[in-house]
């Protein structure tokens, strides 16, 4: 059997869970918002209050997504059977891209490629943020290939919608 040496990096958005005190996710935004419009780098309070964030107890009832994402981890999981498979979060959530990147790299990984679950073209997060955080990470292990799957095939993604779709018409063609 090969050595497992390739990872997959499963990104989901990332939610805020439900019980989340609304003060904490409030000063975070504000923080957060302003930052990004001067253009200035991180502070220790945003770092602070964005780890309070990720690092919240969750459940499946207090974040769903999380659960929803790690749930579609265990169904692609045993299709990449060469690969190592992690779960990270764009935001919000516990493990961050980096984080995620982290572990595969203490398990000798060398070969990573990225894949978001969010598909369509034009969001900032898989079009920005993600490819971002990808040459981040190429500079901090530039032992490690990093490969960003994106963007997605939108006539694959569509026959998959309408094969979805179809499957709820009960009506049968004449």
């Amino acid at each position: 059997m090969k050595d497992k040496k390739s990872g997959v990096i499963l990104i989901g958005h990332g939610g805020l869970p439900s019980d989340i005190p609304k003060e904490v996710v409030e000063d975070f935004m504000k923080i957060h918002k302003q930052r990004v419009r001067a253009g200035t780098p991180i502070t220790s309070k945003e770092k602070e209050l964005d780890n309070v964030i990720r690092f919240w107890t969750r459940s499946p009832e207090t974040d769903p997504y999380k659960y929803g994402l790690e749930k579609l981890a265990e169904q692609l999981a045993p299709r990449l059977k060469d690969y190592i498979l992690i779960t990270a979060y764009n935001e919000f959530c516990y493990p961050s891209i980096e984080q995620a990147a982290d572990v595969l790299v203490e398990k000798d990984i060398t070969e990573v490629i990225l894949v978001t679950t969010m598909i369509t073209p034009g969001g900032s997060h898989s079009e920005r943020e993600i490819p971002e955080e990808v040459e981040a990470l190429r500079l901090k292990y530039p032992n490690v290939n990093y490969e960003y799957a994106w963007p997605y095939d939108l006539g694959i993604f569509s026959d998959l919608l309408a094969d979805h779709i179809n499957s709820f018409n009960k009506t049968p063609s004449a």
